[in-house]
């Protein structure tokens, strides 16, 4: 202790030495020297385990590069072969729900689900709920009210049925009515009569078209010599 007080004091004509010596020290000594080795391991262990790991990290790094560029090569396969994204989703969710469909934990559960299954609908109370269900629509089938609201619904349907059949024979006797009426007739032959000459002043107009006549024509003579 005195000497490292002597070191240290300022009047001390070795001032200087220990910041000397203590850069003059290289850093990664310093690191090693404070890096212990881990318990149970010998410094050689230690060695043998830290070059192992640099092979595997180096492995796993030429493995990272390998699937790089086997994506790559895939993604150029798909392109020539026309599949879209869209096409690797589907096939990569089919694929998915597959698998899920194949684990042991899917077949476990679809097994326990059947189980419950089982055993809820064999249950008393399920049989019981089942049969008390039954009694009630037995019953309410039965019933007066029910018995009474569907003749109720079966006489309207009835009901509406013969007022439309009703409604469209009316329809066609007014029809009917209102053709042989002297009024329709009458309107009926002024159509006709209508049409007629319409048609009969075309078939004139298309004679005068075809029909010759000139300057030089001369009428026929009905009081020709014998």
């Amino acid at each position: 202790m005195e000497s490292a007080s002597q070191d240290i004091n300022l009047n001390s004509p070795n001032k200087g030495l220990l910041s000397d010596a203590m850069t003059d020290v290289p850093v990664d000594s310093v690191a090693s020297g404070r890096t212990s080795v881990p318990e149970g391991l010998t410094l050689a262990e230690e060695e043998e385990l830290r070059s192992e790991l640099a092979k595997v990290e180096e492995e796993i790094g030429t493995l990272r590069q390998v699937l790089a560029a086997k994506e790559r090569h895939c993604g150029e396969l798909k392109r020539k072969l026309g599949l879209t994204p869209l096409d690797g989703l589907k096939q990569n969710l089919s694929k998915s729900w597959h698998d899920v469909q194949v684990s042991n934990a899917y077949v476990k559960t679809s097994e326990k689900l059947g189980e419950w299954n089982d055993k809820v609908t064999q249950s008393d109370l399920y049989l019981s709920a089942s049969s008390t269900l039954e009694d009630w629509n037995e019953k309410l089938t039965q019933s007066e009210a029910y018995k009474k609201t569907q003749e109720t619904l079966s006489q309207a349907g009835q009901k509406t049925s013969a007022a439309l059949s009703n409604v469209g024979s009316v329809i066609s006797r007014k029809l009917g009515d209102m053709r042989n009426s002297a009024t329709f007739k009458s309107f009926e032959d002024r159509v006709g009569t209508i049409k007629s000459r319409v048609v009969g002043s075309r078939e004139n107009s298309t004679d005068g078209l075809h029909s010759p006549s000139g300057a030089g024509d001369k009428p026929p003579q009905d009081n020709a010599p014998f």
